[in-house]
């Protein structure tokens, strides 16, 4: 509560814009000719949107991951809109998740500031250089594009949900068997108090130049989709470059709100971003985003990992059996 309370200034900015951008809304629905939503409608979509949002946040802060991963693959999967505009949106809420975690991960000592720094500059270029893709391949192909675009994902989030199942829980502290020379020149090495462990954890970064490339495929992948980067940032922090879970959880947020800061730039160029749409979206992530990282300081990281994969497999279904439809007209029936 007390830390909703500081971010008060920030609050009612989100409230206002969200109230002012749908009184726009309102009174175009007013104009002759025209029919976008009713009042009733429209409130709907912003109370469920940002009843969502906050969900969104409070899980994907725990896990690390980003609230892109899980809004982009839904809206993808279950409406029909804009392909180009949903990846937009995908990156504000990827963006507003990590930017709202990050003042209490720095706080609490847990988000390395060397570690995300050697971090932030692969992923801010792959991100950019994946939005302006993803814009390319929308102009070049159309629908034909989006139904790739659907195909492609649902085939990213078996690999994600595979890859948080065999990753399983034992890497919370792992301990590397050697330390090359690279990683010991950066200096990517720190320590942070462990609360469920009432102690000191220290720890050294290593494989540093293969996290470098892995990091650039990571921002392009989620400039592309919209995803941001966090669902990576993680695994390979954790798995690659032997960073405690708790400590990759945390820089992932600090990277999510740089990197896809930079990554949003091509869609808002391109006219993809719309206020009316991500506003109440961007409020969640803000209360939300707090929320989970304090929940996150108190229980192990692993606690979502289940929850996680489900919605994962369910969501790639569908959009697999979306993009096959869009691709060959072959309608498969999934929930």
């Amino acid at each position: 509560m007390r830390s909703l309370l500081k971010s008060v200034p920030e609050l009612f900015v989100l409230i206002g814009l969200t109230v002012v951008a749908y009184i726009i809304m309102f009174l175009f629905n007013q104009l002759q000719g025209t029919d976008v939503l009713s009042p009733t409608g429209m409130w709907m979509v912003v109370v469920g949107s940002f009843l969502f949002s906050t969900f969104i946040a409070i899980i994907a802060v725990i896990a690390g991951i980003g609230g892109g991963v899980l809004f982009t693959p839904v809206m993808l999967a279950f409406t029909s809109i804009d392909t180009v505009l949903i990846r937009a949106t995908g990156l504000v809420v990827a963006m507003f998740s990590g930017l709202i975690s990050t003042g209490p991960f720095m706080r609490k000592g847990l988000a390395d500031v060397k570690i995300v720094f050697f971090c932030a500059v692969p992923i801010v270029i792959g991100g950019m250089s994946g939005a302006f893709s993803a814009i390319h391949l929308s102009k070049a192909m159309g629908a034909t594009g989006d139904a790739i675009v659907r195909l492609l994902l649902g085939g990213v989030l078996v690999f994600i949900a595979f890859m948080f199942i065999f990753g399983g829980s034992k890497t919370e502290y792992p301990q590397p068997k050697k330390i090359d020379s690279f990683s010991k020149k950066l200096g990517l090495y720190s320590a942070y108090w462990e609360e469920s462990l009432q102690k000191v954890v220290s720890f050294q970064a290593t494989k540093a130049l293969l996290g470098f490339l892995l990091f650039f495929a990571v921002g392009f992948t989620g400039g592309f989709f919209g995803l941001g980067g966090g669902w990576a940032v993680v695994p390979v922090l954790n798995l690659v470059m032997a960073v405690p879970l708790k400590v990759s959880a945390a820089c992932s947020g600090v990277l999510l709100a740089m990197g896809n800061a930079a990554a949003i730039w091509p869609y808002i160029l391109y006219g993809s971003l719309i206020a009316v749409l991500a506003v109440p979206w961007m409020l969640g992530q803000v209360i939300g985003g707090i929320m989970g990282a304090y929940i996150l300081v108190r229980i192990k990281a692993g606690f979502v990992r289940k929850i996680l994969i489900v919605i994962l497999f369910l969501t790639s279904a569908k959009l697999l059996s979306r993009g096959i439809e869009g691709l060959f007209g072959i309608d498969i029936p999934i929930f």
